[in-house]
C-alpha cells in the first residue's frame, strides 16, 4: 500500500480498522441488565418502484431461512478463536462491511419469542451504498432504497452464513429487522459493533448509515468486547486515513465517494478505446452454438465418462460455505425474466441517461465494473441446456463483472478449498445485480432478462469483449480486465431499453499476453496454449484445451475445481490508492505507454516472479478445508493442494497436444441426456484445420468460403430421438428427465 501494507493483516479483521477501537467490557453487562424488549410491529409492505423490487428478491432469500443442520458435525477445530476466522472471514468474504460475535443471554430475544437453544450471535453489519446524484435518473429510481438494499445485503450474508454453519452440522438461524426473534441494537452493542446514542445505535465508522442482520447457533466462537462509549471520538484520525494497519484507508474511501456514481472505482474512463476488439473477431463467420458444447454440459450428460458425471455434481460446491451458496442462486433462477409493464416509462426516452442510471445501480447493488454493448448474433447460444432454440430477443446487454476478491486468492493455492466457494459467491451477487436490475426494468415497461451462470441464453465472453471490459487473453476463453486482471465473474442483463455501447478497450494485452507464460507454466493440467494464437470458430485467441481444463476442474480431489490461472496472472493485483505504489505505475505505464511494453513486458514478468507473486500468503487463509461427502463435511480425503510457483519449468510450444472441438465436432445441441463421446484424437487432428489470423484476413479479403468446421453439427431428426429417461443433474434445479 502507499502508507501501510496490508499483506500481514489477517483477513478476518476486515476493511475497517475496528481492532484499534477501544473497549468496554462492562457495556456487556449493562446491556444484560435492561429488560427484553417487544417485537416491533412490522410496517406493512407498501414499496413501488425500486423498493418493490428489492422487497421482491428480499421475499426470495427469506424463504430459504428456515433449514435444518446436516445429521453429522463436521470435524471443526476445538479451538474457538480459529473457528471464529472461519466464520468472520466467510462474512468478509461475502461483502460484509464490519462483523463481531457475542454470546447470547435471554435478554438478547425479543418478548414472547422462542429462545432457541443457541449460545452465540454472530452480528453482520452492511454499510450503505451511496445515493446516484439528484437529479439523475438513477436517484428517481433508488433514492428511497438506499437503506432497503442495505437491509436485503446484510440479510443475504447473514442466510449464506447460517446455511454455512448448518452444512458443518449446526443449528444456526438468520436474523433482520422484520423476521427475527432477537434485538439487533442490543446484539450490535453486545458485540462491539455499535454504540447506543439518543438517536439510537451509532457505528464509530458509519454513524447510523449502516444496516445490521444476526445469526444465532449453537457453534461456539471465540467473541469480541464492546466498544467503550468514547471509541468513536478518535475512530477517524489519522491512522483511519492512512490506513494503519492494513485496513482501507480513508483516503481511499474518499477517493471512491468523490467518483461520479455511474463510474466503476477504477478508472476505466483512461483506457484506450477502439473501434473493434484487440484480437480478430470474423462476425460472419462466428458460428452459434449450443449451450450443450460446454465441456461442463457434456460432463451433466456423459459426455466425458461415469466418473466426470459424477464428479460434475460436486466438483464446485463439495465445501460447505460453497454449498451454502447454492439454494440461493437457485431460487432466483424463475426471476430472471416475467412479464413487462404496458406501458414503457416516459422518462427513460434519453438512451445515455438511460446508460448512466444503469451502470449506477449497478455498482449500488455490488458490481465491480460495468459496460454496454448491442448483442451480435452469434453471442447467443443457438439452444440452452435442454435442446430447446434460442430466440435473439433483446438489442442491449448490460456487461457486469464481479470481483472474485483478491486477498482471498492471495490466501489460496487457486486450486485448493475455497476456489469453488469464489465462484458460487461471484454467481450469487451477479444473480441478484442483474435480477434486481432486470424486474425494475420490466417493471418500467421494457423487456429484460438476467442472464446468469445458472441460466444464460448467452455467451458472455464476447460481450465483455464488445462492452470494453477486457481483452482477450492467453489463458484462453477468458477476459483479462486492466484492473483486476482474470479475477472476475461476469452477469449480464439483455434488455431493450434504450441504451449508448461503450467501444472495446486496447490496453496493450496482447503484445504481454504473447511474450509472459506464466499461466500456461501453472497450469496443473497443460491446458494453456504455450504457443501462437489461432482462428478457432471465427475467433483470434490462443485456444485453451478446454477437454483437458474441465476434467481437471471437475475431478480435482484435492481442491474445488481450478482458478490457478487467476491466482497466478501478473495482472491479478490490487490498483486502488491502496494497492502497492510499483503496481499503480506498472498499471499507469501499462495503460498510458504501450509504447514501453516490449521493454516493460519482459521485465515485468522476471519480475512478478521474484517478488513471490502468485505464492500463498498465509495471512489471507481464513477458511477451514473441509469436504462435503456424502452430504456431511469430513476432513479432504485426499489432502489439499498446497501449490507455490514452478518458476523452474521449462515449456515447449512444439510438444504441446490441443485439442481443437470445432463446431463440426460439437454434440449435437438436443442430444440432452444422450451420452456423445469426444474423440481426442480426431480433436487433436483438427488443429491442423485451423488457420493463423493472417491467413483468415487474407482469405477473407479474397472473398474465400468460411472453413466447413466452422458449421455446427446439426440436431437430430425429431423422429431419431431415442427415449431418456435418466435424471440429469442441475445444482440450481430440480433433476429433470425427458
Amino acid at each position: 500500500m502507499i502508507f501501510f501494507s496490508n499483506k500481514s493483516r489477517p483477513y478476518h479483521l476486515g476493511p475497517y480498522p475496528t481492532e484499534r477501537l477501544r473497549r468496554d467490557p462492562s457495556q456487556y453487562l449493562r446491556e444484560l441488565k435492561l429488560p427484553r424488549t417487544v417485537r416491533p410491529s412490522p410496517a406493512p409492505d407498501e414499496s413501488t418502484g425500486f423498493a418493490a423490487t428489492i422487497s421482491k428478491y428480499y421475499q426470495i432469500f427469506h424463504e430459504l431461512r428456515e433449514s435444518d443442520p446436516v445429521a453429522q458435525k463436521a470435524p471443526v477445530p476445538d479451538d474457538l478463536e480459529r473457528r471464529m476466522i472461519d466464520i468472520k472471514g466467510s462474512a468478509y468474504f461475502l461483502n460484509a462491511s464490519q462483523v463481531s460475535i457475542c454470546e447470547l443471554a435471554e435478554c438478547c430475544w425479543y418478548e414472547n419469542a422462542t429462545i432457541a437453544g443457541h449460545s452465540h450471535a454472530i452480528v453482520v453489519l452492511v454499510e450503505h451504498s451511496r445515493t446516484p446524484e439528484i437529479g439523475t435518473l438513477a436517484n428517481a429510481w433508488v433514492a428511497n432504497s438506499v437503506t432497503a438494499a442495505a437491509d436485503f445485503r446484510a440479510y443475504e450474508i447473514a442466510i449464506s452464513i447460517a446455511n454455512h454453519i448448518q452444512a458443518m452440522g449446526f443449528a444456526a438461524t438468520a436474523h433482520d429487522t422484520n423476521n427475527g426473534d432477537v434485538d439487533l441494537d442490543r446484539l450490535t452493542v453486545m458485540s462491539g459493533l455499535g454504540i447506543r446514542h439518543e438517536h439510537g445505535v451509532l457505528n464509530p465508522y458509519l454513524d447510523d448509515r449502516f444496516s445490521v442482520c444476526a445469526v444465532t447457533t449453537e457453534y461456539a466462537l471465540a467473541t469480541d468486547k464492546p466498544l467503550n462509549t468514547n471509541a468513536a471520538k478518535n475512530a477517524r484520525g489519522i491512522a483511519y486515513w492512512l490506513g494503519v494497519g492494513g485496513s482501507t484507508s480513508g483516503l481511499e474511501r474518499w477517493r471512491q465517494k468523490n467518483r461520479p456514481t455511474h463510474l466503476s472505482k477504477f478508472a476505466m474512463e483512461t483506457v484506450d478505446r477502439v473501434d473493434k476488439p484487440t484480437t480478430l473477431i470474423i462476425d460472419d463467420e462466428v458460428p452459434r452454438v449450443p449451450k450443450r458444447a460446454s465441456f461442463f454440459d457434456r460432463a451433466i450428460n456423459g459426455d466425458l465418462g461415469a466418473k466426470t458425471q459424477k464428479e460434475r455434481s460436486r466438483f464446485a460446491f463439495k465445501h460447505p460455505l460453497a454449498a451454502a451458496m447454492l439454494k440461493q442462486i437457485g431460487a432466483m433462477v424463475p426471476y430472471q425474466d416475467g412479464p413487462v409493464a404496458a406501458t414503457p416509462a416516459t422518462s427513460c426516452g434519453d438512451a445515455e441517461e438511460n446508460t448512466r442510471a444503469m451502470k449506477s445501480i449497478s455498482y449500488f447493488l455490488g458490481a465491480e465494473l460495468t459496460g454496454v454493448c448491442e448483442i451480435p448474433e452469434y453471442a447467443w447460444y443457438s439452444h440452452v441446456d435442454d435442446g430447446k432454440p434460442v430466440e435473439c430477443h433483446h438489442k442491449y446487454a448490460v456487461v457486469m463483472l464481479i470481483d472474485q476478491e483478491y486477498d482471498t486468492m492471495e490466501g489460496a493455492s487457486g486450486d485448493d478449498f475455497i476456489s469453488g466457494a469464489q465462484s458460487m459467491r461471484a454467481y450469487m451477487r451477479g444473480a441478484v445485480v442483474a435480477g434486481v436490475m432486470a424486474e425494475h426494468m420490466r417493471s418500467l415497461g421494457f423487456s429484460a432478462r438476467a442472464q446468469t451462470n445458472a441460466d444464460s441464453e448467452v455467451l458472455q465472453i464476447p460481450l465483455i469483449l464488445l462492452a470494453g471490459l477486457g481483452e482477450l487473453s492467453r489463458i484462453g476463453e477468458l477476459v483479462l480486465n486492466p484492473f483486476v486482471g482474470p479475477r472476475f465473474k461476469s452477469v449480464v442483463m439483455t434488455t431493450d431499453l434504450p441504451l449508448i455501447p461503450d467501444k472495446p478497450i486496447d490496453f496493450g494485452l496482447q503484445h504481454f499476453c504473447s511474450n509472459c507464460l506464466k499461466c500456461a507454466r501453472e497450469c496443473p493440467c497443460d491446458a494453456i496454449s504455450w504457443g501462437d494464437k489461432v482462428m478457432f470458430n471465427g475467433y483470434e485467441m490462443w485456444k485453451l484445451d478446454a477437454e483437458r481444463c474441465a476434467r481437471y476442474r471437475l475431478t480435482n480431489q484435492r481442491g474445488l475445481a481450478c482458478g490457478r490461472c487467476m491466482k497466478t496472472c501478473p495482472l491479478n493485483k490490487v490498483v486502488t490508492w491502496d494497492g502497492p505504489l510499483a503496481t499503480q505505475m506498472a498499471s499507469w505505464l501499462g495503460i498510458n505507454a504501450r509504447w514501453l511494453k516490449p521493454l516493460l513486458v519482459p521485465i515485468a514478468t522476471w519480475l512478478d516472479d521474484k517478488l513471490g507473486h502468485g505464492i500463498r500468503n498465509p495471512a489471507k487463509k481464513w477458511w477451514l478445508d473441509l469436504e462435503i461427502v456424502d452430504g456431511v463435511c469430513v476432513e479432504p480425503r485426499k489432502g489439499v493442494n498446497k501449490r507455490d510457483l514452478n518458476i523452474d519449468r521449462v515449456i515447449d510450444p512444439g510438444t504441446q497436444k490441443i485439442a481443437y472441438y470445432n463446431a463440426n465436432l460439437m454434440p449435437p445441441p438436443n442430444s440432452h441426456g444422450i451420452p456423445y463421446v469426444p474423440n481426442r484424437k480426431e480433436a487433436v487432428a483438427a488443429g491442423k484445420l485451423l488457420e493463423t489470423p493472417s491467413e483468415a484476413r487474407a482469405r477473407v479479403s479474397a472473398g474465400g468460403e468460411k472453413p466447413l468446421h466452422y458449421v455446427p453439427t446439426a440436431a437430430i431428426p425429431d423422429a431419431e430421438l431415442p427415449e431418456v429417461k435418466s435424471d440429469i443433474f442441475n445444482p440450481y434445479k430440480k433433476t429433470t428427465s425427458r
